[in-house]
């Protein structure tokens, strides 16, 4: 470790070593002030995002985007609605945890007219309520209008857990594995987290969906711009401490 106070009295740095030790120090320093606007630049784009997010999910509802992929940037949690058939029996139950307690998100194919499927986030479902038999009345037949917000599809699993079709366990919601193991063809590349429509019979509860963008930019900001002033602090230091010397 360099020693930035000489303990023999009157002793100088070689002008390598002082050189050295000073790039050191600024080069440390850039990089904290690089840091720091980053983050301020993460900071601005994560309010921007907020602000046309909000704009989204309370707009009025647009037709669901059909035959194209989309992109998360300008579609997620677009409020869209789109008309069709639900097919009770190639329910997906995806394990997950709520306001309401753990339980199921029931996941069904929305059968479009021209053939195309989306799956539908319908809403959560405690375990009690994961057999449709104890809630016949919300397995709703002939055509409907789903509402909701377009999510993009969360491919393999959770961060802890990895979905096992061969099980029927699932951890996260898969569109394209989904629709593979349901055997349901041309399923769009997104699915629709139902809104808070009450369903019949009360089950399953949609309107779950939690849209949180965590924001703590400006706090990193602070924390790498302060480095960067005790950096600049250091450097004062060592140049004070040559001067005294010579």
């Amino acid at each position: 470790m360099t020693d930035l106070s000489d303990t023999k009295p009157g002793s100088r740095r070689s002008p390598a070593k002082l050189l050295a030790l000073c790039g050191l120090i600024l080069f440390a320093m850039a990089a904290f002030v690089a840091l720091g606007i980053w983050q301020i630049e993460r900071l601005y784009w994560k309010l921007d995002l907020i602000t046309r997010v909000d704009q989204r999910i309370h707009a009025e509802p647009v037709a669901a985007p059909e035959g194209r992929n989309i992109n998360p940037a300008d579609d997620e949690y677009l409020r869209v609605k789109a008309t069709g058939t639900l097919d009770n029996s190639k329910e997906t139950f995806v394990y997950t945890s709520t306001e309401l307690g753990p339980g199921y998100w029931v996941m069904t194919p929305l059968m479009l007219a021209d053939g195309n499927a989306i799956l539908v986030n319908r809403g959560f479902v405690p375990a009690e309520k994961r057999d449709p038999k104890t809630r016949t009345d919300g397995q709703l037949s002939g055509p409907v209008t789903v509402t909701g917000l377009l999510r993009p599809t969360e491919p393999k699993g959770s961060m802890l857990k990895s979905n096992d079709p061969a099980t029927g366990w699932w951890y996260s919601r898969d569109v394209a594995a989904i629709a593979a193991d349901k055997g349901v063809a041309k399923a769009e590349p997104y699915f629709i987290d139902a809104d808070a429509t009450p369903n019949p019979g009360g089950s399953p509860v949609g309107g779950l969906t939690r849209v949180v963008f965590p924001n703590s930019h400006l706090s990193y900001a602070i924390t790498w711009f302060a480095m960067a002033l005790m950096m600049a602090a250091l450097l004062a230091i060592v140049i004070r401490s040559e001067l005294r010397r010579r």
